[in-house]
């Protein structure tokens, strides 16, 4: 029977591909991480399912074996109700996933930054991934120390002018407290010319979570590409990971095709779950 990417998409919410693409769903059964010779959980940042209700990117994250989820304002809006977030909450760890983060959240007043940590702490979050304005850096850092909840701030790249690099997040943050750190999302990394594997190296005792996809170029113009295809050392940034004992979280963002997602995002976990085991 012929299934279309779309009709795919649906049905594997329901359970259904296990017999209609057994190949694709081999490759993306769970292989040793946290635990069993790998340091750190893959997991799933939700912009990848931008076009997707909440249900179906929680049916599609699981259909992964993917644990641990990361949520944009799409998909739990930031001016829900306490009550409205914890219904939201039950439905992800109902379906045995962690929400271990929310982001990314853009924070440009003193009330958005109150806002995001009442956010992350109604939703018993660990994890804000966030782009505040530098003005704003020293209320970030009251809010850390306050909660105990981390803010990871996310580089852009080429064309941002708040946190291109990672470099330019730490160097504002580095005399903060531990809480104050990074997200590095390795796509933007590459597309601006950075080192990626020296630079989140040397900046990984404030790393508290990562965005792993790959680029077709190394330059401004490079787009997201599944993973295994692109130009980034993917191999040698795991094995970088490994050797740095790096404990958190690595999530999948595969920015491509966000109307149908599933089939190269699918591509992109087996094959980090691939190397993984290669290398441990």
């Amino acid at each position: 029977m012929h299934f279309s990417r779309r009709n795919f998409l649906r049905l594997s919410g329901a359970g259904l591909v296990a017999t209609q693409a057994p190949s694709l769903l081999t490759a993306c059964q769970p292989t040793p991480e946290k635990g069993s010779g790998v340091s750190f959980q893959l997991g799933m940042a939700s912009y990848t399912f931008r076009e997707f209700s909440l249900e179906e990117t929680i049916a599609m994250t699981a259909r992964l074996g993917i644990k641990n989820l990361c949520l944009k304002s799409m998909h739990m809006p930031l001016d829900s109700s306490p009550e409205e977030i914890k219904g939201m909450v039950t439905k992800i760890n109902d379906a045995g996933i962690d929400l271990y983060g929310g982001g990314v959240i853009y924070m440009s007043s003193p009330e958005e930054v109150d806002n995001a940590f009442a956010y992350a702490k109604h939703a018993g979050m660990d994890l804000i991934v966030g782009v505040p304005e530098h003005e704003l850096l020293e209320h970030c850092n009251q809010k850390v120390k306050e909660t105990g909840i981390k803010l990871a701030i996310h580089n852009h790249g080429p064309g941002d002018e708040k946190y291109p690099t990672p470099e330019s997040a730490y160097n504002l943050i580095k005399d903060m407290d531990p809480g104050m750190g990074l997200c590095v999302d390795i796509g933007h990394t590459v597309r601006i010319g950075d080192d990626l594997i020296e630079e989140t190296r040397k900046y990984m005792e404030r790393v508290h979570d990562i965005h792993i996809k790959d680029v077709d170029k190394a330059d401004p113009s490079g787009n997201t590409c599944e993973i295994g295809r692109g130009i980034i050392d993917i191999p040698g940034f795991l094995k970088m990971l490994l050797e740095e004992n790096y404990s958190k979280i690595v999530s999948f963002e595969f920015e491509k095709d966000g109307k149908d997602p599933l089939a190269g995002l699918a591509e992109s976990v087996g094959y980090v779950r691939g190397v993984l085991k290669m290398l441990t």
